[in-house]
C-alpha cells in the first residue's frame, strides 16, 4: 500500500482538522502521514501529528527553501497551509514544490492577492454577480451611513475589526488602524461556506452554516443550513475562482432585505471547516483520493440543520517534575535488540531450507529487501513462502534483554513503581519474545496491541496507554513512556499528557536522527542513563 504523507504549515491549535485526517486514512483503508511544521515546536496540534518539522519563520527569506528540503527529504506528496501567513509565497513557489513531486493545496497567486486585499475582495464579489459593502479606504470619504464597520485591510481572525456607531468613533478607530478600509455595516445573520474543490476547481462539496456563536473570529458554535441560495452564489465563486481545495467564504443575510452580502473569502481549511466535514462534507476523504488518482463525486449527503459546539482541550508540551509512578516500556529495540531477533528468525528459517543461507538473509535485510521473498526468488523456492514465513513468525527466539535491563525493572519495583510494556505484532510471535525473555515475571503489565482486536490498535492508537492507566488509577503527568521508533511511539503518550522517552541506539532499526525533528521527549541513549533519569526523577 502506498503511503501517502501530506505536511501541514501553521499547524497551530488545528487538531481537529488533523484528526478528521486521520479518520479519513482509516475510512478508506489508506496509509498516511501527518506532518507538522512549527518554528517554536510548542503547538498543541504537532502531538497529533506522526512526525514533526522545525521551521523558520513563514517571513523568512529562507521559508520556502527550507520547507522544499523537507518536502524533498521526506518525500512529501502534499502541503496544506492553514493560516493566511504563507498562502502568497507558497502560491508564487507552488510550481517548485511540483518539479520534487510535492503537490501544494492553494489557489494562483491572483486570486490570493484578491483575499488578502478587502478592496479587492469586495470587488471581486461584485464582478461575480453577487452583493458586497464597498469598502472606502479614507475614513473622512466614507459616505456610507451608520453604523459601518472599519478592519485592517489585509486583516484575519476579526483581530482589530469593529463596529462603529457615528462619525466621531470611525475617527478614532481609523487613527489606531493601520492600512483599514470602512464599510457599511450589515445587520443579519452570519454565515460561513465552506468550499472544497478539486485540483482544477471543481466543487466537491458546498457547505453553508450558520455562525451561531464566534469567539476572536472562529466559530464556537454552528448549525449546518444547507440553503440552495447560497449554494448557488458559492457556485459562481468557484466558476471565477477555481479554488484549488478549500475556500472559505462568509457572508450576511441581510435582515432587511434577505439578500446575501458577502464579505470574507480565505483559499484555506477555515477553523471551523471540520464541523462541515463531520456533517457529511467528505474534504479530507477527498483530498487523499485524489493523490491517489481516484476521482470524486460532488457531495450531496450533508446533515442540514446539524449544530455543532466546539471546545478546548490542554496538550501537555513540556513535562514539569514530577514523581514518577509508573513506566510502560516499548519491546522491541528498547528492552532487546530487534536485530537479535531478526538473526534469530533467519537461522530458523535458514536450517528449515538446509543450512547456509544466513548471511545471504542478513545482506537482503541491510539493504532493506524483503529478505525471505528474495532468498526464495534466488534458490527456486518461492511456493514455500507462506510456510517460511509462519515459521518466523512462530519460531522460539533466541534473544537476551539488553545489559542493565533486569537491574532497572528490579529497582523500579522496588521503589513501587508500576511496570508495563506495550507492545505491537503479531501475538504469537510477541508472546514468544516475551517468554523467552522471561519478562512476564518482571513487569505488572503486558499488552499486545492486535489481541485487543486488530492491527488498528497499534501504536499510535492510543486504546493501550488508556487501558495501562485505568488499571494503574494513576494520573498521566505520574507517568512515563519509554520507545524507539520515532515513526508511531510517541504521539499517544504526548496527547495523554505522559512524559516521554527516546532511548535512542545507533544500531536499533528505527533508530534515525533527524536534525529536523522538533524532539518533544527526553534522549536517552543508554540503559544507564534511563536507569538514572528514571529513579533520579
Amino acid at each position: 500500500m502506498k503511503t501517502l504523507r501530506v505536511l501541514f504549515t501553521g499547524v497551530g491549535r488545528r487538531i481537529e482538522l488533523l484528526q478528521a485526517f486521520r479518520n479519513a486514512a482509516l475510512v478508506l483503508n489508506k496509509e498516511l502521514k501527518i506532518y507538522g511544521a512549527d518554528m517554536a515546536g510548542t503547538a498543541p496540534a504537532l502531538a497529533y501529528c506522526d512526525f514533526t518539522r522545525k521551521v523558520v519563520a513563514m517571513k523568512d527569506e529562507e521559508y520556502i527553501d527550507n520547507l522544499l528540503q523537507i518536502c524533498d527529504e521526506d518525500h512529501i506528496d502534499l502541503v496544506i497551509p492553514t493560516i493566511d501567513t504563507d498562502l502568497l509565497v507558497l502560491s508564487e513557489n507552488k510550481e517548485r514544490f511540483e518539479a520534487i513531486g510535492t503537490k501544494v493545496l492553494i489557489s494562483t497567486p491572483d486570486m490570493v492577492r484578491i483575499c488578502r486585499d478587502k478592496n479587492n475582495t469586495s470587488q471581486f464579489f461584485v464582478d461575480c454577480g453577487l452583493h458586497a459593502p464597498m469598502p472606502s479606504n479614507d475614513w473622512t470619504q466614507y459616505k456610507s451611513g451608520y453604523p459601518a464597520f472599519i478592519k485592517p485591510k489585509d486583516g484575519s481572525s476579526s483581530i482589530n475589526a469593529f463596529k462603529v456607531e457615528n462619525e466621531k468613533e470611525l475617527e478614532v478607530y481609523a487613527s489606531q488602524i493601520e492600512n483599514y478600509i470602512v464599510q457599511p455595516f450589515v445587520e443579519g445573520k452570519e454565515y460561513t461556506i465552506d468550499i472544497f474543490c478539486d485540483f482544477d476547481g471543481k466543487p466537491i462539496s458546498i457547505v453553508p452554516r450558520e455562525r451561531m456563536q464566534i469567539r476572536a473570529g472562529e466559530v464556537l458554535k454552528t448549525c449546518i443550513t444547507m440553503d440552495a441560495v447560497m449554494i448557488e452564489e458559492a457556485k459562481k465563486l468557484c466558476t471565477k475562482f477555481k479554488p484549488c481545495g478549500p475556500m472559505t467564504v462568509q457572508c450576511i443575510r441581510d435582515v432587511h432585505t434577505g439578500r446575501d452580502y458577502f464579505i470574507e473569502i480565505n483559499p484555506r481549511f477555515g477553523g471551523g471547516a471540520p464541523l462541515s466535514m463531520k456533517a457529511g462534507a467528505r474534504s479530507a476523504e477527498a483530498i487523499l483520493k485524489l493523490l491517489d488518482g481516484e476521482d470524486v463525486a460532488y457531495c450531496k449527503d450533508i446533515a442540514n440543520g446539524a449544530i455543532y459546539s466546539r471546545f478546548d482541550q490542554s496538550v501537555c508540551i513540556k513535562e514539569g517534575k514530577n514523581q514518577i509512578k509508573g513506566v510502560i516500556f516499548d519491546l522491541d529495540d528498547t528492552l532487546y535488540s530487534e536485530k537479535e531477533y531478526v538473526k534469530s528468525g533467519f537461522r530458523a528459517v535458514s536450517n528449515y531450507l538446509g543450512g547456509g543461507y544466513e548471511e545471504q538473509l542478513w545482506k537482503f535485510f541491510e539493504e532493506e529487501k524483503p529478505a525471505i521473498d528474495e532468498l526464495l526468488k534466488e534458490i527456486g523456492r518461492e511456493s514455500e513462502k507462506e510456510t517460511v514465513l509462519a515459521l518466523y513468525r512462530s519460531h522460539k527466539p533466541s534473544i537476551h534483554l539488553y545489559n542493565g535491563v533486569v537491574n532497572l525493572l528490579n529497582e523500579l519495583h522496588n521503589k513501587r513503581i508500576k511496570v508495563g510494556i506495550i507492545t505491537d505484532g503479531r501475538p504469537e510471535g510477541q508472546r514468544n519474545k516475551i517468554d523467552t525473555l522471561g519478562l512476564d515475571g518482571l513487569v505488572d503489565d503486558i499488552i499486545i496491541t492486535d489481541e485487543l482486536g486488530g492491527v488498528q490498535f497499534r501504536k499510535p492508537c492510543d486504546i493501550a496507554f488508556r487501558i495501562i492507566q485505568t488499571r494503574w488509577k494513576l494520573p498521566a503527568s505520574q507517568m512515563v513512556y519509554v520507545g524507539d521508533n520515532l515513526i508511531k511511539d510517541f504521539q499517544a503518550p504526548q496527547q495523554l499528557g505522559m512524559k516521554s522517552v527516546w532511548l535512542y541506539a545507533e544500531e536499533g532499526i528505527y533508530s534515525h536522527y533527524n536534525a529536523n525533528v522538533l524532539f518533544r521527549w527526553v534522549i536517552i541513549k543508554s540503559i544507564k542513563e534511563l536507569n538514572d533519569f528514571l529513579l533520579v526523577e
